[in-house]
């Protein structure tokens, strides 16, 4: 557009800093919808760097079209899969269950558990709004710190979003970086798990022992009738907790035999590729769950598959603008130029991940937004790391997690449905989710030194 080349050099920094300023700008002083906002800034940072307006244009729709191409049926078909499962009353079945083995003494653990395994088929909100009226009336029961409570659910559920498939933000992620999604998968999976341990259960416990010795609790005076209907408010029946998990794992097992069994047999098995892919093993999923929670539904599948297709939207929108803007950075050189500098200064490739996202992820509150950004900035230098490019990704996941301020609409989520103060959804769940984060960063770090013997890394 201006006369001479696309722009080069140190000039690429300040192009980024423009851009990332914008964005912010955009989502938090005029409340820009993300998915506008994200294109809008990948249609102006290109034309400051210079990049030919047709050239703007293409790599906007191709960055767009090929981050939903991986993972939008993925996506949507995991959306309605979690749909069923709550539509059926599997989710509260599997919370009700692992409260029950835990105890109220212990329920924070319980209650933690309970969000890690409810919080991969079903969004964060949901979950909250299923356990907001238990946890009060746990609070009120135990004498636990409600910020503990808010503590474990929150920080359980948004390691699983962050990490572990079929939602979006991992999804993108992996697409962005070429890794194997089984073997992601299995490392993501035990990573968050370390997340919740660390953040949720651990810190949890240690700000309920602030809460006890300055006797700071939430009374909940008006809960006398929620207590009276803990029990099954509808009368109908429910799916049974092993049922539900039943259909959380069939696309599980697919995804990891199509993923490990070429693996341990050195060669493509085709009919394992097939049913492993996880387009179809997501589909295989949505099958079954359709038909083993016939019985227990109120609304027909078609209304479900609907209301589930429904839901995704947004989410697809904003991460496939993500994927667009990521290209951008790419397209004009500025992703390399800042994976490059940032190299010089000799920080380890999985803190540097880790970092990046984090500095995004509170900057401008989507957890979405900065892993699509830092996995489109840091894909080239992982390439070249020697690091393997499934810990990497983890450690841009675990980036996503903590530091949530009241700019991301998750932060005012847990606010409202927990009934606790600002300051405490600071301490609960922005605190917590970067103490788990960081947890999974030194997990991951450590995993690093053993690369070379464990299955799938390199």
């Amino acid at each position: 557009m201006f006369s001479g080349g696309i722009v080069t050099g140190p000039a690429l920094v300040a192009i980024f800093i423009l851009a990332i300023a914008v964005l912010l700008l955009l989502i938090i002083k005029f409340q820009v919808n993300a998915f506008v906002a994200l294109l809008l800034t990948g249609y102006i940072t290109g034309v400051v760097a210079n990049m030919p307006l047709g050239e703007i244009a293409q790599t906007v729709t191709d960055g767009f079209g090929g981050t939903l191409g991986g993972i939008g049926m993925v996506t949507g078909l995991g959306v309605m899969l979690g749909k069923f499962m709550y539509e059926a009353g599997g989710i509260e079945s599997i919370a009700n269950k692992v409260l029950k083995a835990f105890g109220d003494k212990k329920s924070p653990i319980a209650v933690a558990i309970s969000g890690f395994i409810t919080g991969i088929p079903v969004f964060g909100d949901v979950v909250y709004i299923m356990f907001a009226p238990m946890l009060k009336v746990l609070c009120k029961k135990t004498k636990i710190s409600m910020v503990t409570f808010a503590c474990a659910i929150s920080v359980a559920t948004t390691c699983t979003f962050a990490l572990v498939l079929p939602t979006a933000p991992p999804l993108a992620v992996a697409e962005e970086l070429g890794i194997e999604i089984g073997i992601f998968f299995f490392y993501a999976l035990i990573s968050a798990f370390v997340g919740m341990i660390v953040g949720g259960i651990v810190y949890g416990g240690f700000i309920n022992k602030q809460d006890q010795k300055n006797n700071h609790f939430y009374t909940f005076d008006d809960l006398d009738e929620e207590a009276a209907s803990m029990g099954d408010t509808t009368g109908k029946e429910r799916m049974g907790a092993l049922k539900a998990l039943s259909i959380l794992l069939v696309p599980i097992i697919l995804i990891l035999l199509g993923s490990f069994v070429p693996l341990a047999a050195g060669k493509e098995v085709p009919i394992v590729s097939f049913l492993g892919n996880k387009n179809f093993a997501m589909l295989v999923g949505v099958l079954y769950a359709a038909l083993v929670s016939r019985k227990y539904l109120t609304k027909s599948i078609t209304t479900i598959m609907s209301e589930g297709a429904d839901q995704v939207g947004l989410i697809l929108l904003i991460t496939g603008a993500g994927g667009a803007f990521g290209k951008i950075l790419q397209a004009t050189g500025i992703a390399d130029y800042i994976a490059g500098t940032l190299s010089g200064f000799s920080i380890p490739i999985l803190v540097l991940c880790f970092v990046i996202c984090q500095i995004i992820r509170c900057a401008q509150g989507s957890t979405t937004v900065a892993l699509t950004t830092t996995a489109a900035i840091m894909a080239g230098t992982i390439a070249t790391s020697g690091v393997s490019p499934i810990l990497c990704a983890i450690a841009i996941c675990a980036g996503g997690i903590g530091l949530s301020m009241p700019n991301d609409s998750g932060f005012w989520a847990i606010s409202r449905f927990f009934g606790i103060s600002v300051p405490d959804t600071i301490r609960g769940w922005s605190i917590g989710g970067f103490v788990a984060g960081v947890a999974i960063l030194i997990f991951v770090s450590i995993l690093s030194l053993f690369q070379g013997f464990l299955p799938g890394l390199m």
